[in-house]
């Protein structure tokens, strides 16, 4: 049986302080969660009652074992996460400042097994069969991913929903001889390529200007538009999101009230809700107005996985009108 929806990128521990309001150094203990953006992803329309995978990759340590274990427990299909020797899982730190400072300290030295997937490991039938197939910017910074990233996307030729998260991390591209990191439009032509295989794309502000060389959201989702997707989703942080589709729908969507917690992982439940509306064939507001709510929801407690919402649980947000 096809997927609802197959994820590809990212996946890693992360490790948040259970205690708030203070920097790292004077943390004294952390939880341990299941990380990494494309993997919430899946954990996020999985939760939503949909038939999720994702492809990636682990160290041959025992925190890859935790990720396979966290997988499964969320009910995530882990046939595609596979480890490779010699290179450890990578951990994710950060500081929680509510409500809109959350540093994120990355150890994914001296590479993420995430970024060693390869495009002649990839089961191109199921990834084409998959319902809704979704990749992301980071999954571009560097060989063999990048490869791998764009086969599977020429593979899929627009079949069914294809979804390109821009995720913008330009600590994630590969320095130079110099040390310097490429900006924007050094990456911007794979960010092309990966569009011409999309039919929606979703990125906030910073992340649509990379992809199209402009920040104003309406003129920003027109480019994308012309790059060749379907819907084009712009997250306009405090002004909501905005959300236009080549067929002249569009919907313009203000957040939900929250008291936000610790606003990582918001994303990732609004791209599994998206996932989920789409799957639906819900009209744009709809769409919109559930994916709001998953993030909020998320925004509102610690962790990300594990603090993904249930149907039940956007029901009530909606009908509050706020996260309460």
């Amino acid at each position: 049986m096809a997927y609802d929806l197959i994820t590809m990128g990212r996946i890693g521990v992360d490790l948040y302080p259970l205690q708030t309001g203070v920097p790292l150094a004077q943390v004294s203990s952390f939880g341990k969660f299941l990380g990494g953006s494309a993997t919430n992803v899946a954990v996020a329309a999985a939760r939503l009652g949909r038939h999720t995978a994702v492809i990636t990759r682990t160290g041959d340590d025992p925190f890859g074992t935790y990720l396979h274990e966290a997988l499964r427990d969320f009910g995530v299909d882990d046939r595609w996460v596979t480890p490779v020797p010699g290179l450890p899982t990578p951990v994710t730190f950060c500081e929680v400042f509510p409500p809109d400072d959350f540093p994120l300290y990355f150890y994914r030295q001296p590479k993420a097994p995430d970024l060693e997937i390869d495009a002649h490991e990839l089961d191109l039938d199921a990834i084409r069969e998959a319902r809704i197939f979704w990749v992301t910017g980071t999954g571009l910074s560097e060989e063999p991913s990048r490869t791998a990233t764009l086969a599977a996307l020429a593979h899929r030729a627009k079949e069914g929903t294809t979804v390109f998260d821009l995720d913008w991390r330009p600590m994630f591209w590969s320095s130079d001889i110099s040390g310097s990191r490429p900006g924007p439009a050094a990456a911007r032509p794979f960010y092309a390529e990966a569009l011409r295989h999309t039919t929606v794309a979703v990125g906030n502000l910073d992340e649509v200007e990379v992809a199209t060389g402009v920040r104003d959201p309406h003129a920003a989702a027109r480019a994308l538009l012309d790059a060749g997707v379907e819907i084009a989703v712009v997250k306009q942080g405090p002004k909501g999101v905005l959300a236009v589709s080549r067929n002249g729908d569009s919907a313009e969507v203000p957040p939900l009230p929250v008291t936000v917690l610790n606003g990582l992982g918001a994303g990732d439940a609004f791209g599994g809700s998206l996932c989920n509306g789409l799957l639906e064939g819900w009209d744009l507001e709809t769409i919109m107005r559930h994916a709001n709510a998953a993030g909020a929801i998320v925004a509102s407690r610690l962790e990300c996985s594990s603090a993904m919402p249930t149907p039940d649980e956007v029901a009530a947000a909606l009908e509050a009108g706020a996260v309460l």
